[in-house]
């Protein structure tokens, strides 16, 4: 099953919709979607590694918009979506540590966090109910987004052939390894946020 799931996500680029796709998945995380873009990605950008930077460009820019969606969600509807989002999440009870936070630290927290798995939707969430200045916060995205899905692009452009042999060789310990990334970027979260 994981293989034919991999097998479609190669596939995928060759696809005329692909890119919007990803966008659209990009978009959707930094907002409410609890997948990162990472899955289509990087298997687009072993698919065509020429394309790495265009793909990295496309999630950058859709992940700073859903990130502003995000921060409107936090900013104009924290009392009803936001507040549900972040409950979703389990991280209701940590709301009111992080917006204190901000004061003192937000270019940094959007940054670190935007940088690792840890899912944005709660940075940018957070933002928006801070009231951290929006023009901060989207530089500080496209410098995080755009850090984070640069350095996927520079590796999967440069290694692709090698990168894309050692994942379809150990196909499922890569995707278990995901997983538990994914997990643990929730898991930090609690912790951190």
């Amino acid at each position: 099953m994981l293989k034919r799931i991999y097998d479609w996500c190669i596939a995928a680029a060759e696809k005329p919709y692909a890119l919007w796709l990803m966008g659209a998945v990009s978009f959707a995380e930094s907002s409410f979607f609890p997948i990162p873009p990472d899955v289509m990605l990087i298997p687009m950008s072993l698919a065509k590694p020429q394309k790495a930077w265009l793909y990295a460009l496309v999630c950058t820019v859709t992940s700073v918009a859903g990130g502003v969606v995000g921060y409107a969600i936090g900013a104009l509807l924290y009392d009803s979506v936001g507040q549900w989002l972040i409950n979703l999440y389990g991280y209701g009870d940590k709301v009111e540590a992080f917006r204190a936070s901000y004061a003192e630290w937000g270019a940094v927290i959007i940054i670190g966090k935007g940088l690792t798995p840890i899912p944005y939707k709660l940075v940018t969430i957070a933002s928006g109910f801070a009231g951290y200045n929006i023009w901060l916060f989207i530089l500080c995205s496209i410098v995080a987004r755009g850090g984070r899905f640069f350095i996927v692009a520079i590796l999967l452009n440069r290694y692709a052939t090698q990168i894309r042999e050692v994942i379809e060789r150990h196909l499922g310990l890569w995707v278990a390894i995901g997983i538990v990334v994914l997990v643990g970027g929730f898991y930090l979260a609690t912790k951190m946020f």
